[in-house]
């Protein structure tokens, strides 16, 4: 059984039309309203702390005296656990309010700037041996800007370590809504949920792309795929959330990258 405590951070997510974009779209994706209410789901549920992070954090492997930039690094969840593992990080997010969270849990002399990925970045050329992308690139309808700055600040050989929504796994959240008229797997569609956690509610606005399309921009800016990956979550979310694992599969659906910069 998952616990009263896991139960109030969990995260549940419900698809709604894409008109409910355009009646105020000032609060879509406005991560900075739901800044305390999404670090609390983050730092201790299913998706992010059993099964996302610690996908990252293996990918990443021995970090110890490495330059990382966490690009949108949110509340500084895995900028902590990479800097506890020896890492010299950077961070970048483009919400403030989630930034002031990070600052509390990282300290004053943290590296964190308010940056927008695919605007230009405040860092010199050649200058990380690594990027983190955690679930940040999907919220963009063109990868190609992006990704010529993560390429540009990181230096020749180094790796970009990237998560995103898994696209078969979002067509089939559209399927099973009888929606799938309105989402070609083979097209570049922006599709909506509703969060709602701890009180507070939100709708998080995303871009679904093929595996071929984001394969695509990943070699036009110049990095080559060394690992495509889908990994199981952390054995102990077994034990904590059984039903979820077993009921809800789906929700268990990034496809995490390993890509090095040519």
């Amino acid at each position: 059984m998952i616990s009263s405590e896991h139960q109030k951070h969990a995260i549940y997510s419900r698809l709604v039309s894409p008109s409910s974009v355009s009646v105020d779209s000032s609060k879509v994706n406005d991560y900075s309203s739901f800044a305390e209410a999404y670090t609390a789901a983050n730092e201790s549920n299913l998706v992010n702390a059993y099964y996302e992070r610690p996908a990252m954090l293996a990918l990443a492997g021995d970090v110890a005296g490495r330059r990382i930039l966490d690009a949108g690094c949110g509340s500084g969840l895995l900028f902590a656990a990479l800097r506890d593992g020896g890492a010299m990080v950077s961070g970048f997010d483009s919400s403030a309010g989630m930034l002031e969270l990070a600052r509390q849990r990282l300290g004053d002399g943290a590296d964190l700037q308010v940056a927008d990925l695919g605007s230009p970045l405040p860092y010199p050329d050649d200058t990380f041996d690594d990027v983190v992308a955690s679930l940040v690139l999907h919220y963009l309808e063109d990868w190609g800007p992006a990704l010529a700055e993560l390429r540009r600040v990181l230096r020749p050989g180094g790796r970009l370590i990237a998560s995103v929504d898994h696209p078969f796994a979002v067509n089939l959240i559209h399927r099973e809504a009888g929606r799938e008229g309105e989402h070609n797997y083979f097209d570049t569609t922006n599709w909506t949920v509703e969060w709602s956690v701890g009180g507070q509610t939100i709708l998080v606005s995303r871009w679904n792309r093929p595996l071929h399309a984001m394969a695509e921009a990943f070699a036009e800016a110049g990095f080559r795929i060394t690992v495509i990956n889908e990994p199981e979550p952390d054995p102990a979310a077994r034990e904590l959330f059984p039903e979820a694992i077993a009921t809800e599969p789906r929700f268990l659906c990034f496809l995490f990258f390993v890509l090095q910069a040519d």
